[in-house]
């Protein structure tokens, strides 16, 4: 599902924030990707999303070579990679099942479509009944929620969150991460950056470690 072969990435300061990166995560597959602040985990999941381009090496998403795809495909390639931020990232003047449509409105889904597959993801999420409301009425841990229903509205087979957990407390944590392995267990391959070391240890999953941009632990069991 993702491949990153001898990946760097410099910046026009001449900041290299990724060095010789190499992994694979399998389709189905769910990890973690850990690290020190600034040591990568937001510019990978950057070069995932074609927010960046790599300056060197090949990054692979779905058998699909992502220097091969011309700007105006981006748009369409996102439709298959769902994204959770820290900051939620939401419109506070729209309604919780407005956020949560809007990568199908702008797919041009039809309405009744639309409507079917918000309240699934919402449904999903434990927020069915709070559709009606704003996100400012919500809890940090509820908006969080409403940021992963809104990155799988799509149904995207590859999921990313980019510190997910980074303003909840340990309880709300632990609920968000087992939404992500619940959608993990039919089948999304999901990357979650994260650097929550007491949280991770707590979940079954490969855990991939940068430090300077350098990959130094891929995570593979022995």
């Amino acid at each position: 599902m993702l491949q990153f072969s001898t990946v760097d990435k410099r910046y026009p300061d001449g900041h290299e924030a990724l060095k010789q990166v190499s992994f694979s995560l399998e389709r189905g597959e769910m990890a973690f990707l850990t690290g020190h602040s600034g040591a990568g985990k937001s510019t990978l999941l950057k070069l995932i999303m074609l927010m960046e381009r790599a300056t060197r090496g090949q990054v692979i998403v779905g058998g699909q070579n992502l220097s091969a795809i011309h700007r105006r495909q981006i748009p369409y390639f996102r439709r298959h990679v769902g994204v959770v931020f820290q900051n939620h990232r939401l419109l506070f003047d729209r309604s919780v099942y407005d956020n949560v449509a809007l990568p199908l409105e702008v797919a041009g889904s039809n309405p009744r479509e639309i409507g079917k597959r918000v309240r699934a993801a919402l449904d999903k999420v434990g927020l069915l009944s709070k559709e009606k409301l704003t996100p400012i009425q919500l809890s940090g841990g509820e908006q969080q929620r409403i940021g992963i229903a809104r990155a799988v509205v799509n149904k995207p087979p590859l999921l990313l969150a980019d510190e997910p957990t980074g303003n909840l407390d340990p309880a709300l944590s632990q609920e968000i991460m087992k939404l992500f392995a619940d959608f993990n267990r039919v089948g999304v391959t999901v990357l979650i950056a994260s650097h929550d070391l007491e949280l991770i240890s707590q979940m079954p999953y490969r855990v991939i470690e940068l430090n300077q941009g350098r990959i130094v632990d891929p995570g593979y069991s022995d």
